[in-house]
């Protein structure tokens, strides 16, 4: 029996959807080194990550003195294009930022 002759009967048809899962969220996390200035990853934060200047200041000094800390947590393929970003930025100034990207 097709579809449409259910419908003739009276018979009620059932949609399914399928459930979607939430994309799993990856941590964009900067390491600190001896070389990049303070200035410099305020500014990778101002810029790339769109944070305001005192959140910057917070994330830069967590970087500072605990050697990591989290920019961001992104859906993957933002993730990755901000560690690419920001590695790219710090290379042509010449910096030698780390940026990695880990699971939440």
């Amino acid at each position: 029996m097709t579809e449409r002759e259910k419908q003739e009967q009276g018979e009620v048809l059932e949609k399914t959807r399928r459930k979607t899962d939430k994309p799993k969220l990856y941590k964009v996390i900067l390491h600190n080194d001896d070389y990049t200035t303070m200035d410099f990853v305020i500014t990778v934060l101002e810029s790339i990550f769109k944070k305001s200047p005192s959140e910057a200041y917070r994330i830069m000094m967590h970087v500072h003195t605990r050697g990591v800390a989290i920019a961001g947590v992104y859906a993957y393929e933002v993730a990755e294009t901000k560690v690419v970003l920001a590695q790219g930025y710090a290379k042509e100034a010449g910096h030698p930022l780390r940026c990695s990207m880990e699971p939440e």
